[in-house]
């Protein structure tokens, strides 16, 4: 992730002041905040500046764009329903340049429309978070996305997750201790996806990463694999994203 100045982050009137920043563990992770409700951005700033993160703080996805050139985020948070531009048209914006193809963008919105979430995801979103935002649920995901970051190979061998011990080597899932057996494709499925919790895979890429590019499958076949998990390890751990694909679900 991209690490340089330091950052500005705009007032509530709208004009640019220095950030005061404190170094600690996180400081290398910096997070722009993009809200039109000065009261949120002032909430997470905070409890965010309390772990130790970097921030900025932009009040639509016109000054994102901006602020995001200046400041090189590594996450973003990005609200959906704003003034001059939305976070769906700005996150399609940042998504177009080369620099920000790579970093987290989170969006955090009220809106509980389902076109909502599928526009957002479209756009190039990583994550979806509905308000009213629980901080502390909020600084779990982003210590995740960080631990990843900083040792992507962390947990490759066996992965413990939200009730689930899938290890890689003896192709074996427990679940509260006790073994369930599942064939070699419906296990790769459900360990690609806790490999990589919240983020959202469509059909195309699962096709792609667990049965490869030479061998002729349909999309339905993605569906099927995931009914029959489902069926043998619980409903709850796999979410369908309806016209975008799949994720798995840690909370």
């Amino acid at each position: 992730m991209t690490r340089k100045s330091l950052p500005l982050s705009p007032s509530r009137r709208g004009h640019a002041r220095p950030q005061r920043l404190t170094q600690t563990k996180s400081a290398a992770y910096r997070i722009l905040v993009v809200d039109d409700d000065p009261d949120i951005v002032e909430l997470l700033e905070f409890n965010l500046k309390k772990e130790g993160y970097l921030t900025a703080s932009a009040g639509d996805g016109r000054q994102a764009l901006a602020i995001a050139q200046e400041f090189n985020p590594d996450i973003i948070l990005l609200d959906v329903m704003m003034p001059h531009l939305d976070g769906i048209a700005a996150c399609r914006m940042l998504r177009e340049q080369k620099k920000f193809k790579d970093i987290y963008i989170l969006f955090l919105t009220a809106r509980a429309e389902e076109f909502s979430e599928v526009a957002a995801f479209e756009a190039g979103a990583d994550d979806f978070l509905a308000k009213p935002i629980k901080p502390r649920a909020l600084l779990s995901r982003l210590a995740a996305i960080v631990r990843r970051d900083q040792d992507p190979h962390a947990g490759v061998e066996a992965i413990d997750i939200n009730g689930l011990r899938i290890d890689r080597t003896a192709f074996a899932v427990y679940q509260d201790g006790r073994k369930i057996t599942l064939p070699k494709k419906e296990f790769e499925l459900l360990a690609f996806l806790a490999a990589s919790p919240h983020k959202v895979f469509s059909r195309d890429e699962l096709l792609q990463n667990i049965w490869g590019n030479d061998v002729f499958v349909l999309a339905r076949t993605v569906d099927v694999h995931v009914r029959k998990v489902r069926e043998k390890v619980g409903d709850h751990h796999i979410q369908t994203i309806k016209g975008v694909g799949y994720k798995f679900n840690a909370d």
